[in-house]
């Protein structure tokens, strides 16, 4: 089976990332790109989010966490993607536009809103997005008739008291489906929902990976 390109929106490696798409579709070979592979720190630095709707969230190799322009990754995904052919899976829950239309890019966030929308047609929504400042834009991007939608911070990589308090206050929502909208949650966020909520959980980069793998020749 052919490796599957996975560009994530920072620079890799990614191994926390890497091990959860092992863990979601087993004996998938990837291989990780990064928008900002080649970039200095400082040069990262330079290109900070313009305001809430342009901000994105990511996890640096070294394990820092970063908030940086949607607008710059974007212009260096689109000259990613015109080099690669073949199934790409776009390692992030944000919505892109200006991005080629093919469809063997697999964009997480369409993903996500088609699956939601089968799955809960009506009712209450719970999101839990990284930064507060993507609470708007993120909670508009899932918006729609039928839906009322509780939108809440979590820091992915979250110690386990801070994690625990805001499953505690989605649990008091209660929501029909929960939604952990950022591509850097983990297994432990998800397992940290279901231990408080009687709801389904989607962890985002399980639902990716496994869309991402079905586009793959079968074995």
């Amino acid at each position: 089976m052919s490796a599957l390109p996975v560009f994530v929106i920072g620079q890799a490696p990614r191994l926390d990332l890497a091990a959860e798409i092992a863990a979601a579709a087993p004996g998938l070979p990837i291989a990780m790109r990064g928008a900002l592979d080649g970039m200095t720190r400082a040069e990262i630095a330079a290109i900070p989010p313009r305001d809430g709707a342009d901000t994105l969230f990511t996890m640096l190799p070294s394990g820092e966490a970063v908030s940086i322009s949607k607008a710059a990754v974007t212009s260096r995904m689109k000259a990613m993607l015109a080099a690669t052919d073949g199934p790409v899976l776009l390692a992030c829950t944000g919505a892109f536009k200006g991005l080629p239309d093919r469809p063997d890019l697999v964009q997480p966030s369409a993903v996500l809103n088609g699956m939601a929308e089968a799955l809960l047609p009506r009712g209450r929504l719970g999101l839990f997005v990284p930064l507060p400042e993507q609470a708007a834009t993120l909670g508009a991007s899932r918006a729609r008739e039928g839906l009322s939608i509780t939108v809440l911070p979590l820091r992915p990589h979250a110690d386990a008291s801070t994690r625990a308090a805001a499953m505690a206050a989605m649990a008091e929502q209660k929501p029909d489906l929960v939604l952990l909208d950022c591509i850097s949650y983990t297994r432990a966020d998800k397992a940290a929902a279901v231990a408080v909520m009687s709801c389904p959980v989607l962890l985002s980069v399980a639902v990716a990976a496994r869309a991402a793998a079905s586009l793959l020749p079968e074995p």
